[in-house]
């Protein structure tokens, strides 16, 4: 009956811990965006490269690279990107992206395309640099 008493507590004692746990907050959202390097690869073409620190996650850098081409877009004098790619690597705290978009006047055929003042005008509201 002792043993069972035992391992009664210590059950309990787990659950209450992992309870605490659950109900502690996240810890804030601070990011450090560090730059963005654009190569045009041809044409409407263009490679991003975006640094950060402090992501919470892959999606917090396809957004600094979705606000970077976006305002590219704007830049070159087009209203619309069309993304094809974006690969994210973390390493020690550093999160890099690597994003293909093409740029176009028109709305361009695809799933994933993005009105660049819509973007801009969302990253500028979010605090999220474009190039």
């Amino acid at each position: 009956m002792r043993t069972r008493l035992s391992l009664s507590c210590f059950a309990l004692t787990a659950l209450a811990s992992c309870a605490e746990t659950a109900q502690e907050p996240d810890a804030p959202f601070v990011p450090v965006y560090e730059g963005v390097e654009t190569r045009l690869l041809d044409g409407d073409l263009v490679n991003f490269f975006v640094q950060m620190r402090g992501a919470r996650d892959a999606a917090d850098v396809e957004d600094y690279a979705r606000c970077a081409a976006a305002q590219y877009a704007l830049i070159r004098g087009y209203g619309f990107a069309r993304h094809l790619r974006t690969n994210v690597a973390q390493e020690g705290g550093l999160w890099r992206g690597d994003a293909v978009y093409t740029i176009s006047a028109a709305l361009p055929a695809g799933l994933k395309t993005i009105d660049a003042e819509v973007v801009a005008s969302a990253c500028a509201e979010n605090e999220i640099p474009m190039v």
